[in-house]
C-alpha cells in the first residue's frame, strides 16, 4: 500500500500531540510532588530567546491543525492562545486531535500538488505544493515544537524518557 497524505500527517499528529498530553500530566504530578505552582513550568523556556512551555504547545497544536487543514482545503478553526493552566493546555491537544481526526481522509488525500500558500508576518508567504508542504515545511516545525516542549519538561526535571516521546504502542 502506498503512504497517503493523510497517512503521512493525521496518525503522526494525533499521535505525538497525545503523547504530549501525557507529558503535561507528568509535569503536573512533578509539580505537585515537590511543591511548586505548575505555572513555573509553563513559563519556562530552554533559553531566555525562546518561547515558553505554553507557546511550545500552541504551535505544535496550530501548526497541526493547520496542516490538515491547508491539505484539505478548508478553513482551520480558531484557537485563542489564552492558555494559562496545564489543564487549559491539555484541553487544546483534546481540541486539536479532535479537528485534526473530523477531517476526513478523502480530502487530504490527492493533495500533494495542491497551492499551499503559508502567510507569514511582514514577509511574502510561502508558496509551495502540499507534498513539499507537509515533508518539508509542517512536520517539520510541528516536531521541532513538540521536541523544545519535551525538552523544556526534561530540563526541569520532569521524570520523561524516550519512551515517553515515542510512546507506547
Amino acid at each position: 500500500m502506498s503512504i497517503s497524505m493523510h497517512s503521512a500527517s493525521v496518525p503522526i499528529f494525533v499521535r505525538m500531540l497525545g503523547n504530549a498530553g501525557a507529558w503535561l500530566d507528568k509535569a503536573v504530578a512533578h509539580a505537585l510532588a515537590r511543591k511548586f505552582d505548575e505555572s513555573v513550568l509553563l513559563g519556562s523556556r530552554l533559553y531566555p530567546d525562546m518561547l515558553p512551555l505554553t507557546s511550545q504547545v500552541q504551535i505544535a497544536c496550530d501548526t497541526a491543525k493547520f496542516c490538515v487543514a491547508r491539505l484539505a482545503g478548508v478553513e482551520a478553526p480558531k484557537f485563542d492562545d489564552t492558555e494559562k493552566t496545564m489543564e487549559e493546555l491539555k484541553a487544546r491537544i483534546v481540541g486539536t486531535i479532535d479537528y485534526v481526526q473530523s477531517v476526513p481522509a478523502s480530502q487530504i488525500d490527492g493533495s500533494e500538488g495542491r497551492a499551499i500558500s503559508v502567510p507569514r508576518r511582514g514577509r511574502d508567504p510561502l508558496q509551495m505544493t502540499g507534498e513539499a508542504y507537509l515533508k518539508h515545511f509542517a512536520l517539520s516545525n510541528f516536531y521541532f515544537h513538540v521536541t523544545t516542549a519535551y525538552a523544556i519538561l526534561r530540563h526541569n526535571g520532569v521524570e520523561l524518557g524516550k519512551a515517553d516521546y515515542l510512546g507506547r504502542s
